[in-house]
Formats: C-alpha cells, structure tokens, sequence
C-alpha cells in the first residue's frame, strides 16, 4: 500500500508538515507493507491550474499528480487562513484529473490558530473528497494553537487522534481492497 502525506503548507517546517509526519509514522507501523512517502507543497514549483487537460502540465505539476495518482491512501494536511484552506492546496486538487482520487481512503488534518476554524474539513476539505469519489476515514484531525507549546505539540489527545488517523487509514485500506469493494 502506498500511503502519500501532502502538506498543504507553503511554509518550511510547518506545523501542518510535522503532524502529517506524525500520522504517516503510525500508519507505518501498522503494516510491513505500508510504503509513505510525503510531498511537501513547498518544495515543488506548480504551475497554476488554467483549465488545460491535466495530461498537459508539465514539470513539478506533472511529477505531483503522478504521485498522487500513484497512492493508494492520502493524509492530506492543510493550515487554514482565513477560514480556508491554502490556495496552493486548492490549486493542486483544481490540477488533479477527475479520477485521481477515486475510490482512494483519504484522511484530513487541518490546523488553526482558532478553535472555531475545525469547520473547515466538513465544509470544504470533505465536500472536495465527495467531488474525486474518496473514501474518507472517520478519525480526521484539528488542530489549533492551545494544542502546542513553543511549536511543539503537546497535547496528549491530538497525538493520540495523529495515531488513530494513521491507523484508520491503513485499516479501511486493508477492508475495502481486502474483501474486494474495489477493483
């Protein structure tokens, strides 16, 4: 199973990059055949989505639609601003054929600097999963300010959801391709 992290970060070491990190180490450990691997938004020069059969991009945009296309399961982590997710985020999946996704257990994680911003992964990180047909694991993660010390995170109940998501993924993985739901 190829399990693909992205942060959805523009940032260098971000906070959204290390508990996507997190939650791909538990997934790791679940199965001798789990294979991670993370894209970091920030290391990679896309070019902005105009519309184009997505055949056609080239370069950076190429190589991270192949990977995600690649995945079996995703960890799709994104900090919020202004009550969003990032754009550079909303440019890749604008990027992404319309079967890229399909049928793939993706997990979210999304961190603010409020509480109130964890609206975001029902109301716009779900409805986007619903649009490339993804099975979305139960166990997503939110994440804000009073959960970390010094950018270190330190809140026993947030590592514990980190873990939980990882496994979830592997788990729902192993039951939808293990009784054959999926082709």
């Amino acid at each position: 199973m190829k399990l693909l992290g992205l942060s959805g970060s523009l940032e260098s070491e971000s906070k959204v990059q290390e508990a996507v990190r997190k939650a791909l180490e538990h997934a790791d450990q679940v199965s001798a055949d789990v294979e991670v691997d993370l894209i970091r938004l920030e290391d990679y020069q896309l070019q902005f989505c105009d519309g184009r059969d997505p055949e056609m991009y080239e370069g950076d945009s190429r190589i991270v639609i192949d990977k995600i296309k690649e995945a079996d399961a995703l960890i799709i982590g994104s900090p919020i601003y202004r009550g969003a997710i990032t754009g550079a985020l909303k440019n890749l999946f604008d990027l992404l054929p319309e079967d890229a996704l399909e049928a793939k257990v993706t997990g979210f994680i999304a961190i603010g600097e409020k509480s109130g911003h964890s609206y975001v992964i029902d109301h716009q990180l779900k409805p986007l999963a619903g649009y490339f047909k993804v099975h979305i694991v139960p166990s997503n993660v939110y994440v804000d300010d009073r959960h970390y010390s010094e950018r270190e995170l330190t809140d026993e109940s947030i590592k514990k959801s980190l873990k939980r998501l990882g496994e979830s993924i592997v788990e729902l993985h192993e039951k939808i391709h293990g009784i054959g739901l999926v082709g």
